[in-house]
């Protein structure tokens, strides 16, 4: 495996380049195997850009000595033709799509470049963006009482089982209004939940992690402390657990699951209760 050549893959797009980048990575964690350095150009929408991309794309070929691959997202003709003209191995995701679609729906694609630009006028994108601002607003138990109103879910669990990423990942994606707590010891002392949240309990959805990999998250933030000590970490997690479990709170551990994996779940809870969504 070690004489493998490091690949190139160029992400290219008219636009912000990120359909062809999350499709292309899509694809590529099929082939674990490989060694890539990967490469994302947006905004290629003229000819002159496109000869500067497909020079890149050459050198790569020369310095690398294997053909790079290109994910691309493209719609002008010449600047296909442009990348194509390179010596690397071209997949255009628009092509592969759009096509079948035409036949299907017997209407011919406006083709045309950056038809995301007039997004922000829409309402869904509206709504991402109030729903990033109610959770920055809402982050890490930041509220008052009748605040969580407005709430789609409200996340709950140890400091650093991965509530803040997953509620801006939920707002930015989805437009999903999600508010953040984290559970603490005195709550365990307690053996209730934050008095903030109670009244909101049909809201509340669980995350929780193993202690080891909380010890190294931790570890980042406030070394050699007992904050991040396996000890405490354990402890945590054992009475968030069981605190949760006595409250009915749906939860699920974050451990080995991707902040899309952990939202795909959590947003299918919010639609389950909110069929808006």
């Amino acid at each position: 495996m070690s004489d493998t050549p490091t690949r190139c893959v160029f992400f290219i797009s008219d636009g912000t380049g990120i359909t062809s980048e999350t499709l292309g990575h899509s694809l590529l964690a099929q082939f674990p195997g490989a060694r890539l350095r990967q490469v994302r150009i947006p905004f290629v929408d003229n000819l002159d850009k496109a000869i500067e991309c497909a020079n890149q794309i050459r050198e790569a070929r020369r310095r690398d000595g294997v053909r790079p691959i290109v994910f691309s997202t493209l719609v002008n003709p010449e600047i296909i033709a442009a990348m194509r003209d390179a010596d690397a191995l071209c997949i255009d995701l628009f092509e592969q799509f759009i096509g079948p679609l035409e036949s299907e729906l017997g209407v011919r694609s406006t083709h045309t470049v950056g038809r995301f630009h007039g997004i922000a006028d829409s309402s869904d994108y509206k709504a991402r963006i109030e729903a990033i601002n109610f959770a920055m607003t809402h982050d890490d138990g930041v509220s008052t009482n009748g605040e969580l109103d407005d709430a789609d879910v409200v996340l709950v669990g140890v400091s650093r089982s991965g509530k803040t990423p997953t509620s801006l990942y939920l707002a930015m994606q989805f437009g999903v209004k999600a508010a953040n707590y984290p559970l603490i010891p005195e709550d365990f002392e307690r053996n209730k939940l934050p008095g903030e949240v109670q009244q909101y309990r049909k809201k509340l959805f669980g995350l929780t992690i193993a202690p080891e990999r909380l010890v190294q998250i931790r570890q980042e933030r406030r070394p050699d402390s007992r904050y991040a000590s396996l000890e405490n970490c354990r402890y945590e997690i054992e009475a968030a657990q069981k605190l949760m479990r006595r409250e009915n709170i749906p939860w699920l551990d974050s451990t080995t699951k991707s902040i899309e994996e952990i939202s795909a779940v959590i947003l299918q809870a919010v639609r389950l209760k909110n069929p808006g969504y």
